[in-house]
């Protein structure tokens, strides 16, 4: 037999009705590995702790941008939702949030009435003790402990679910509230940030414009207190009115140049370090001469605009017209400018960016041109105003002074009054910035407790169990290369005589009272069994006249050779047929322990003249039963069996005795099976069930073969029919249990 078909042999796929059979053999190691896992699993799920489970349901809405728009406020653009609401989930999941979240709580279990309800807040020996004073834990160690809070978005909606486990029901839907709660004022914190920014700077610029209107007030009453003019023209009032007005707008154009300056840098910078290659066009954009030239003309249109507006009441139909003609340039250069910017937004640079770097570079144009826009106002400004000092240097010299002190007390009221309305508007802005977080469902403390679920634990670990109990079969099964059912032998093209169970009762006393089942229990399911190889022996060969002499071999030591040849010739025996066992195992021999008596005078000793036959020849509890012992080991039993003297012995016997069965070493370890195979009619080869490796099996098939040996098959012994041929053992044993009635007769004696 080549490698490829001991390959095959061994691993080719089992079936159905195999793999169940291999179950059933191994029904104890199944039984005890579920039951094991089953008690462990009832134990878990009774000694396990009760986990309530509370959630908080907020809808996180895409950023709107403001209620009010202001020159000073950035502003929002639409971005991608899917992207949003992940970067909101991994604020959610940040560090600094825990740490918030964890100083809320330490804050809550500190005035809480009742600190035995805690349970993630404890310290860990204050978990394992009940008795002991609860000790809220470290902060560090709270923020590693939220780690475990579950935060998921539904699929498909803007709803995002602050989940919380805890022995402890109360706590977890206050940690689930918090964590909500304190999310919700960050996330509003975070959309007001800029808006809050610009609104301290107008603060700011409020307080110092108040206070020099207040130092120019004071100005102006001192000098008329110590005789100074106390009126001036009506055309000298106009003068100062306007003069006071453009300064105005003149300073308010500063202080957005200074609020649009700063807010421009954090722009640019948040750019670079995310994007320098987007920066850097950027830069390239706006020193384009197309921007400058076209913000410049937008600019000073503006400018004219609102000189025209300052005498609204007093203008001319051509004035009236130019106003006019000013808002439908300032319409299509706005458009041109809208139009620009959505081409620098899909240009080559820009189209493949993020929708967050994308929306960040709009602000950055936007606040660029309110920047240079500003800057060109004040240049306009400064112009405009320059050619009414020249006016106003005009006026008589008794009057200047008392003029330009009202005029500056009348710019700094003007400039107060703007700068107020820009504060105004930025804190209305500020507040109305309500964020895009709203908590739908608070945390309710649940009644029951989420997990564990018991009865799932306990079917979970018992299919666990037989799951585990399968693969132990199966892997044991694998790995196990022995012979284990008659289909085992016939795979290999060898002939099954009989099988022979298991002999229960020397099993369960392991001692050698049992061994001769067909004398001891002749009813017996083995008993049966030799009766069948009896008769399988018999007639295994045309012309039975010439089976006389059969040898009993095996493939290792320890299969149950020598049992199986003295029970297969006490079965001969009670079938009135005259039969000798004679012991050829001169290295290890067994039959006199078998029988209980001396190993010599034997075999050897009469090969040598030492005894005469008579004196070897022993009779047994069975009638026409009889053995001969090994006697004196030799040391060269295998040229001793070759030896003709031997043969010629052998021959002797046949005319004695109507069967001779011989009990050799196994054949793989010595040759001396081989030399007495070739003496005997028929050989049969006994397989001892999950003992002889196939292997093994197939190397004793090979010699058998090679040598051209008569052959008559193999013997399956301890073989379990219950687990495995679980319909063969009913009915078999129906067919041979003795009846009530019979149990207390002795068998009747057979005619010698």
């Amino acid at each position: 037999m080549n490698k490829t078909e001991k390959y095959f042999i061994e691993h080719q796929p089992k079936s159905l009705r195999e793999n169940i059979d291999l179950i059933r053999t191994n029904i104890f190691p199944v039984f005890i590995i579920a039951l094991s896992s089953l008690v462990f699993s009832v134990i878990y799920a009774y000694n396990a702790v009760n986990i309530y489970k509370a959630t908080a349901l907020m809808k996180i809405s895409k950023p709107t941008g403001n209620i009010l728009e202001a020159p000073l406020m950035p502003t929002f653009t639409d971005i991608q939702f899917d992207r949003f609401l992940s970067n909101e989930i991994e604020i959610l999941k940040s560090t600094a949030l825990r740490r918030r979240v964890a100083a809320a709580l330490i804050d809550s279990f500190k005035t809480s009435n009742n600190p035995q309800d805690f349970y993630l807040l404890l310290d860990s020996d204050n978990r394992k003790s009940k008795n002991s004073l609860p000790k809220v834990n470290k902060i560090e160690s709270l923020v590693s402990e939220l780690k475990s809070v579950d935060i998921e978005a539904k699929r498909g909606l803007d709803f995002v679910e602050i989940t919380v486990l805890s022995p402890s029901k109360t706590e977890a839907a206050l940690i689930a509230n918090t964590y909500a709660n304190m999310y919700k004022t960050m996330n509003l914190e975070l959309s007001r940030n800029q808006l809050t920014n610009v609104r301290q700077f107008l603060n700011q610029q409020r307080d110092d414009k108040q206070k020099e209107l207040s130092q120019a007030e004071e100005s102006l009453k001192s000098f008329q207190e110590h005789g100074g003019i106390v009126s001036l023209e009506q055309q000298a009032n106009a003068l100062i009115s306007q003069l006071s007005s453009l300064e105005a707008k003149r300073d308010a154009a500063k202080i957005d140049l200074s609020s649009s300056d700063k807010v421009l840098q954090k722009y640019r910078q948040e750019l670079k370090d995310r994007a320098p290659y987007v920066s850097a066009y950027l830069d390239k954009v706006s020193s384009e001469e197309f921007m400058k030239n076209v913000q410049q003309e937008l600019t000073t249109l503006e400018v004219n605009k609102e000189l025209l507006s300052l005498n609204s009441a007093q203008l001319t139909a051509e004035e009236s017209k130019t106003l006019a003609e000013y808002e439908t340039k300032i319409k299509r250069i706005n458009d041109l400018v809208k139009q620009k910017k959505t081409e620098i937004l899909k240009s080559n640079v820009l189209a493949a960016t993020p929708e967050e770097l994308r929306d960040l570079t709009q602000k950055i144009l936007s606040e660029d041109l309110r920047l240079q826009s500003a800057k060109i106002s004040i240049d306009v400004m400064n112009s405009i105003i320059s050619k009414y000092e020249q006016k106003f240097n005009l006026l008589p010299k008794s009057s200047i002074e008392f003029a330009r002190l009202q005029r500056k007390r009348e710019a700094l009221e003007k400039l107060f009054v703007l700068v107020e309305q820009k504060l105004q508007e930025s804190l209305i802005n500020e507040q109305s910035q309500p964020g895009n977080v709203l908590l739908l469902d608070k945390a309710e403390v649940p009644n029951n407790p989420s997990k564990p679920n018991r009865m799932l634990i306990i079917v979970v670990g018992f299919f666990l169990g037989l799951l585990i109990a399968f693969g132990y079969v199966f892997l044991k099964n694998y790995f196990d290369n022995t012979v284990k059912t008659p289909d085992d032998i016939q795979k290999l093209n060898a002939n099954v005589l009989s099988w022979i169970p298991q002999i229960e009762g020397l099993l369960a006393t392991g001692s050698s009272e049992f061994e001769f089942i067909v004398a001891r229990k002749p009813d017996s399911i083995p008993a049966e069994s030799f009766r069948a190889l009896r008769t399988r022996v018999q007639f295994s060969r045309v012309d039975t006249e010439a089976l006389k002499t059969v040898l009993i071999t095996s493939s290792a030591p320890s299969e149950g050779k020598t049992i199986i040849c003295t029970n297969l010739a006490g079965s001969f025996a009670l079938s009135n047929k005259k039969t000798l066992i004679l012991d050829c195992d001169l290295r290890k021999p067994r039959i006199h322990s078998f029988f209980k008596t001396n190993r010599y005078p034997g075999l050897v000793d009469y090969l040598f003249d030492q005894v005469p036959f008579d004196d070897i020849v022993r009779t047994s509890e069975i009638p026409d039963l009889y053995y001969i012992t090994a006697g004196t080991i030799p040391p060269n039993p295998s040229e001793i069996l070759e030896s003709q003297k031997m043969k010629d012995f052998i021959n002797s016997l046949r005319d004695k005795y109507d069967y001779i069965l011989l009990d050799s070493p196994p054949i793989i370890a010595v040759t001396d099976s081989e030399i007495l195979a070739r003496v005997a009619d028929a050989t049969a080869l006994v397989v001892s069930a999950n003992t002889t490796e196939v292997e093994l099996l197939m190397r004793s098939l090979e010699i058998i073969r090679q040598d051209n040996i008569n052959f008559i098959g193999t013997i399956l012994n301890n073989f379990v029919y219950r687990s495995s041929y679980g319909s063969y053992y009913k009915y078999y044993y129906y067919y041979t249990r003795p009846r009530k009635t019979d149990r207390t007769k002795l068998p009747p004696k057979m005619d010698a």
